[in-house]
């Protein structure tokens, strides 16, 4: 009896160790599968390469950049940013007309010539914008809402190109979307809108993802994009309340990937191909 007891106890044991053994081996498999399956998230994240930006105690956080990037495949440019709250999420209130009708805009301020969006060459910094302006439609060949009218889309997400340059009546040190005098003829871009501004509407649909926004640019000049720089800026504009030069101030940055607009970030190169 002694012996059967001995084996028993012996048998018993063995089960335990095999069993907690067990268990380890599921957690430790477990925390492993976890661990893979987070890792593309990491690396294709907000914070994969280009402009890391410190989160702000105060402010809006929907403003508040923590990573800006501009990468390539080709002609292709995808504009990204990433916040610590959620892109779109809040939205000027309106003014009731354009006169002092506020705007808010993610944008990337580059170094690319104004040309290469159809403008005048070197007619100031040139800036991919994704806007929103409840009191005035600006894109009139697009729908972006939906609902069959091209004409009342101001307050929902859209693309700009912009061009700006510095403009003490706006305020000490503030930018300005370049005016077009009056009598003048500058090269535009077919998209323009006609407001008497070098602003271009192309269309590019903007792709608002919680706390990211991502806009592809198709290029025709692809060597372009080979030697620019790049920054990222959360902004608030506003219309000219007396509806004249300077018509469109920025008139509120909220923040600035870099710190200064310095244009650090450089254009992630294409992709290499894959020999056959």
């Amino acid at each position: 009896m002694a012996i059967q007891h001995s084996n028993t106890s012996q048998t018993r044991s063995s089960t335990a160790r095999g069993r907690s053994a067990r268990h380890s081996n599921y957690v430790l498999a477990s925390a492993i599968t976890m661990a893979l399956a987070a890792l593309p998230a990491a690396a294709h994240g907000p914070n994969a390469g280009g402009i890391q930006s410190a989160k702000t105690a105060d402010g809006n956080p929907d403003f508040d950049i923590i990573h800006a990037k501009v990468s390539r495949q080709d002609n292709v440019a995808t504009f990204h940013m990433g916040v610590a709250g959620d892109v779109g999420n809040t939205l000027p209130t309106p003014a009731g007309e354009l006169a002092g009708a506020p705007a808010y805009a993610y944008v990337w301020p580059t170094s690319i010539d104004s040309y290469e969006a159809g403008f005048e060459h070197d007619a100031g910094i040139l800036a991919l914008a994704v806007a929103t302006h409840p009191d005035f439609d600006d894109t009139p060949l697009f729908d972006e809402n939906g609902d069959k009218d091209t004409g009342n889309d101001g307050g929902t997400w859209h693309t700009h190109w912009v061009v700006l340059k510095p403009d003490e009546r706006c305020g000490e040190g503030a930018l300005t979307v370049v005016d077009i005098p009056k009598d003048t003829t500058p090269r535009l871009p077919k998209t323009w809108p006609g407001l008497p501004i070098l602003l271009d509407s192309p269309g590019w649909e903007p792709v608002i993802a919680g706390d990211t926004v991502e806009v592809k640019v198709a290029f025709d000049n692809a060597t372009a994009l080979d030697t620019a720089s790049y920054d990222g800026v959360t902004a608030g504009l506003m219309v000219n309340k007396n509806i004249h030069a300077p018509l469109f101030c920025v008139s509120n940055v909220l923040d600035v990937a870099s710190g200064d607009l310095s244009l650090p970030g450089k254009i992630t190169p294409p992709k290499a191909m894959k020999s056959q």
